[in-house]
């Protein structure tokens, strides 16, 4: 009885203890100082994936503050228009923005780096690259012109070539194909023909149904599936030669940032970390039981590229990435870590991930 009254004592003194230590915290939030910010981003709101991202992220940050930070989720056009957020942050008009660096070519072409390349590094590779081959602090240096700390929030994988509604047999079947395709992919379509077009994603749907465009790229069977894609159009092609791994970013303006206290900080970047994995976890997963019900129940049309085509697109793509290199030293500076970290994950991915994925399909 005596052993039990002890520990019973020592577990509400420590009780007692940890509650002191962050009693403090408490106290702000409870005497009406909570932090609050806004979130602006490119995506509808609550759009599967993408949406629901950066609810997840506010989300992760609210409850790791205990409740000191709460974070309002604006969907696109709900503040500013999607493809303003990266200036929104930048103003301090909004504290956070949620979106994809390649939608910022025009601010500065290094930007595309660290959404997608083509060809370029999938979603393991571009985690490796930022948080331990020096992608992050270049983006960070970067940001930084526009008063921004950049962090990744989430990835999709791998994504879909396409939704098309002509056949792509050979490369010259790109001639004229209006396409919603941004970033550096965009401009690989226009070498080989095309015309890309840059649609926010609301916009996507009613474009093609009404034949403003051929065709669309979003990102995968689960998003894709949610937009009713495969309503306005049937040949699905796949893979994303575009888009390998792309990073979504999350956008934090500095000065906000630096009113925060230290441990605040923190948890706003540890929250983007948890948010980087937990959205191509679900991705993953989820896009196993879209494709098969895009296939199934709606009959899509599930194609791969020719060989030919995906090969003159990468001769495409490799004149277009070194000419963005070219335009300034910085760009430069971004593209050789960028190949070189490339080049390296290549020959280690031949003997592991390429490998190991060549014998399970055997």
């Amino acid at each position: 009885m005596k052993r039990r009254g002890l520990l019973k004592a020592l577990a509400v003194g420590t009780a007692g203890l940890a509650a002191a230590m962050v009693r403090p915290h408490r106290g702000e939030a409870e005497s009406g100082k909570k932090i609050r910010w806004k979130m602006v981003t490119t995506w509808p709101q609550n759009f599967p994936g993408l949406g629901t991202g950066a609810n997840f992220l506010a989300k992760t940050i609210g409850e790791l503050s205990g409740g000191r930070m709460e974070v309002k989720v604006f969907g696109a056009n709900e503040l500013v228009g999607p493809f303003e957020v990266f200036d929104a942050v930048s103003r301090g008009t909004a504290q956070m923005g949620h979106g994809a660096a390649y939608y910022w070519k025009g601010k500065d072409p290094a930007c595309q780096f660290f959404a997608a390349v083509p060809f370029g590094l999938n979603a393991q590779e571009m985690n490796a690259w930022l948080y331990y081959g020096g992608g992050l602090d270049l983006w960070t240096e970067l940001y930084g012109r526009f008063n921004m700390i950049p962090a990744a929030v989430g990835n999709t994988g791998v994504q879909m070539g396409g939704w098309f509604n002509k056949e792509i047999n050979s490369i010259n079947d790109l001639n004229g194909l209006k396409m919603r395709i941004p970033g550096l992919g965009g401009e690989v379509l226009k070498r080989a023909g095309g015309t890309p077009v840059n649609l926010p994603g609301g916009e996507i749907f009613s474009s093609l149904q009404s034949g403003a465009i051929d065709a669309t790229e979003w990102v995968g069977p689960y998003n894709d599936l949610a937009f009713g894609l495969h309503k306005a159009a049937k040949i699905y092609y796949y893979p994303g030669w575009h888009e390998p791994g792309t990073t979504m970013e999350g956008m934090i303006n500095r000065d906000a940032f630096k009113e925060l206290p230290e441990d605040l900080q923190k948890i706003v970047l540890t929250a983007c970390r948890v948010a980087n994995l937990d959205m191509l976890s679900e991705l993953t997963a989820r896009n196993n039981a879209a494709l098969a019900t895009l296939v199934h129940e709606h009959k899509v049309d599930l194609r791969p590229f020719p060989q030919e085509v995906l090969k003159k697109l990468k001769e495409i793509s490799d004149v277009v990435v070194a000419e963005i290199a070219g335009q300034d030293p910085f760009s430069k500076k971004v593209y050789e870590s960028f190949n070189t970290f490339r080049d390296q994950a290549i020959h280690w991915h031949e003997v592991s991930e390429q490998a190991y994925l060549n014998a399970r399909k055997s």
